[in-house]
This record gives C-alpha cells, sequence and structure tokens, in this order.
C-alpha cells in the first residue's frame, strides 16, 4: 500500500480519532465523510504532517511521514483545501502553471510538455475563457477549480481534496469527480476527498474513510453505506423533534423528499398514516380511506384534511 495509517491517534491536545488503520493504494478513490467537528480537516493536516501525531505512523510509500521533508512530501501528495489564501496579482493559468513548481527550481521556465499540461487541466476543467482573468475576480465555483487545476498539475502519486464539490453546480461537480476517477483509474493516482454528502460514494468512490464517535471506519463504500444507517436515513436531515413519520412505502429518492416535505409542515404524529408511491401518482391511506394524489403538494393538503 502506497499511503498507509497504522494505529495512529490524531488530534491537538486531545485526540479527534484513535487508533486509526487505514491504507490506500494506486488506482483507489476514497471518501473521506464525516459530521462536522470530527476530525476530517485534521486527519488530513496529520497525514501533510502539518499536525503532529499524537500517537502511531503514517507512511508514504513505506517512508514514515516524520522523516520527509515539506518538499518531499508536497512532491508526493497534491492538496486542495476548502478554504486557500488567493495569491495577489495571479491569473487562473498562473494559478494552474505554479503546480509544475514543486518539482522544479523557481527560476525555471516551464517547457513545452509542461506549459501542454497547463493547458489540457484548463481545457478538462472548461476554464478556458477564465484564462487570463484575475483570481480575485472569478466567482467561488472557477476558484475552486482553478485550485484544483493546481493540484492537477502538480502531478503528485497522492491527490487530496477537502471538500472539492463546495460552490460547484452539478454539471462542474460531476464534471471533477468524473475526471478524478479518471486520473485514478487511468493515471494510477490515489484520490482521497471529503465531503458531507454520501451519494458522491455511490458513484465516484471505490471506498469510505467514516469518522464517528472518534473512530474510523473503512471499507468498500456500498458496505460502509449498508452498515450505517446513520449515513442514508433521511433522519439525519431532521430538523423537527415534534415530527412521528407515516409509514412510507416508496424509492429512496421519493420517500426522501416526501419526508423533508412532511417534517417541515406537521409537528405532530402521522404513525397512523401509511403513504404508498405507485409509480406516477401516490396513495394515501387514513381510517379507511384512500385518496391518490398527483403530487407531494397534493399529499399534504390530504394529510391537512384528514387531520
Amino acid at each position: 500500500m502506497f499511503l498507509e495509517i497504522k494505529n495512529t491517534t490524531i488530534g491537538y491536545q486531545k485526540p479527534l480519532i484513535s487508533e486509526v488503520k487505514a491504507s490506500l493504494d494506486f488506482g483507489d478513490v476514497c471518501l473521506l465523510i464525516g459530521n462536522n467537528g470530527v476530525g476530517k480537516t485534521t486527519l488530513i493536516k496529520s497525514i501533510l504532517h502539518q499536525i503532529s501525531l499524537l500517537q502511531g505512523d503514517i507512511l508514504i510509500n513505506k517512508k514514515n511521514i516524520k522523516k520527509l521533508s515539506d518538499k518531499e512530501i508536497a512532491e508526493q501528495i497534491a492538496v486542495v483545501f476548502s478554504k486557500a489564501q488567493i495569491p495577489a496579482n495571479y491569473t487562473t493559468e498562473d494559478l494552474i502553471s505554479l503546480g509544475k513548481f514543486i518539482h522544479l527550481p523557481f527560476y525555471y521556465k516551464l517547457e513545452k510538455d509542461d506549459l501542454e499540461d497547463v493547458n489540457n487541466i484548463i481545457s478538462q476543467l472548461k476554464l478556458e475563457e477564465y484564462r487570463n482573468i484575475p483570481l480575485q475576480k472569478l466567482s467561488d465555483g472557477n476558484l475552486q477549480k482553478a485550485f484544483i487545476g493546481r493540484a492537477l498539475a502538480q502531478n503528485s502519486p497522492i491527490i487530496i481534496l477537502d471538500e472539492p464539490t463546495t460552490h460547484l453546480d452539478e454539471d462542474n461537480k460531476i464534471n471533477i469527480l468524473k475526471l478524478l476517477r479518471d486520473l485514478a483509474k487511468n493515471h494510477n493516482k490515489i484520490i482521497l476527498f471529503s465531503s458531507h454528502d454520501w451519494r458522491l460514494a455511490k458513484e465516484f468512490a471505490d471506498k469510505i474513510w467514516y469518522i464517528n464517535d472518534q473512530k474510523l471506519q473503512q471499507g468498500l463504500a456500498e458496505d460502509i453505506l449498508l452498515q450505517n444507517d446513520l449515513l442514508t436515513n433521511p433522519r439525519l436531515f431532521s430538523i423537527n423533534d415534534a415530527f412521528i413519520s407515516p409509514t412510507i412505502e416508496a424509492p429512496f429518492l421519493e420517500k426522501e423528499m416526501l419526508y423533508s416535505a412532511l417534517q417541515k409542515n406537521f409537528k405532530k404524529d402521522l404513525s397512523s398514516i401509511k403513504i404508498n408511491f405507485r409509480d406516477t401518482f401516490w396513495e394515501i391511506n387514513y381510517q379507511n380511506n384512500s385518496n391518490q394524489c398527483q403530487s407531494i403538494d397534493d399529499l399534504l393538503n390530504s394529510i391537512r384534511n384528514y387531520l
């Protein structure tokens, strides 16, 4: 394994995550997931040796990070943080080109192959029209893509991204994740990215590192999702403690959308109601009464009439 975390405890004065045992190899795409404050960014900074370990070891290509210089770690790992300092007077092309200088002296002039690689990255990220635009004038989404471009230009074996899809619309989010997966599978990179959205794992990640209760659980993405209802249960997003859900039989997306609408509109016990999704309509049953609804809006009105 190229990246190995061995019986490691991370944190500051107190542990955030204890007894971490995890590893990644070339071709792996891994989603790092967990609630705010559980230690996702701290784990990333520990891998980069920006934070000292409380216990254990992290190895990159069999070498302990404690014995590697900052430059040696940077040659092995490209990183994109969700909050990054914007260099003054840099254009999009300047920032992406900067990734090349991890491996070069600061006075070096990029050669033809380097420039072609930068151009390809700009094209892949669909940033052509922003090539010469100052970073300060970019939207949050395009700025995020430019920082991702810098990491790609670095051409390190490991790419770590902290919330890389923040500020991106759906099309750009999918484009970035497809690109990262292509890098892993066709160019032998290790991709580790953090997110709050477990749905990304089903389509783009091979593995999940899930942080919960000061422990890190690792495994095949689908196995981790099946073992942790907390990740996929709509009640994770509950905002209404007085709400008790009806029985809902529906595909996951429809069920989650209905649950969302119900908890926002009813502060009461709806457990006596049964709702089924029938391909093109909703069927609602309450005290021997049955009704068909064409939309969630219609369904909410039916419940109001019942109650």
